[in-house]
């Protein structure tokens, strides 16, 4: 039995206008990209008949979207192996792929709207800066502190721990700048189907980005943190 029919939500998707989905799943503008499918001026027709104009297999691109879905995170793994498993296939996984679709968005939309009284000028700009120190950020916890957690490294862990806790005070006012060039992720009146998957996107990063840094600096460091004494 074909899988994709099994799914009543996929198969809704297919009759959704490619405006619609590209607004309100995050990241299937990469994939409308990909396939030439568009979604910003010619976004009213729905999937199937975008599919159908293309020659693509409906049920191929329903499955790319499919995965695109993120439902409600689920609780992170307890162990120190399971929680590191999970940052790294749910953030930065995730962040690598947010980041560079939505640098391209912001380009296009500062570029077509640049004469709008609400155009986010310098949005781009500042999420290849976010993208930058972000993808330098993981980096460091991939290939210096995540092996030393694995390796039960308590004592030797204080250290890069706190720089990685700097870091993340940085993001946090990296992310304060972004939502506010981008008015808190809300589009105008009548903005386009662009600008209108630019900031869900943008308020899916920022969402994501606070329950990365929340796992990281609550659960994750304190097991490998000295315990600090109570003040008498």
């Amino acid at each position: 039995m074909n899988q994709i029919a099994d799914r009543p939500a996929t198969l809704a998707r297919a009759t959704q206008p490619i405006g619609q989905i590209a607004v309100e799943l995050p990241g299937s503008t990469a994939v409308f990209r990909r396939l030439k499918l568009d979604f910003c001026c010619g976004g009213q027709i729905a999937l199937q008949q975008a599919c159908d104009n293309k020659g693509l297999a409906l049920d191929a691109v329903l499955a790319e979207l499919d995965r695109l879905e993120r439902p409600a995170t689920p609780e992170a793994p307890q162990t120190t192996d399971g929680m590191i498993d999970h940052i790294l296939t749910r953030y930065h996984a995730v962040h690598r792929e947010q980041l560079p679709e939505l640098i391209r968005m912001a380009r296009r939309v500062e570029a077509v709207h640049r004469e709008h009284a609400d155009v986010p000028t310098g949005l781009a700009d500042h999420l290849e800066a976010m993208e930058t120190e972000l993808l330098d950020h993981m980096d460091k916890e991939e290939q210096v502190l995540f092996p030393l957690l694995r390796a039960g490294g308590r004592g030797m862990a204080a250290m890069p721990i706190g720089v990685m806790r700097a870091e993340h005070t940085s993001h946090g006012e990296q992310l304060e700048r972004l939502m506010a060039l981008a008015h808190d992720a809300t589009p105008p009146p009548g903005a386009c189907n662009t600008w209108r998957a630019l900031y869900a996107g943008i308020a899916q990063l920022a969402d994501d980005l606070i329950a990365h840094i929340h796992l990281e600096n609550n659960r994750l460091f304190p097991q490998f943190e000295p315990v600090r004494k109570a003040c008498c």
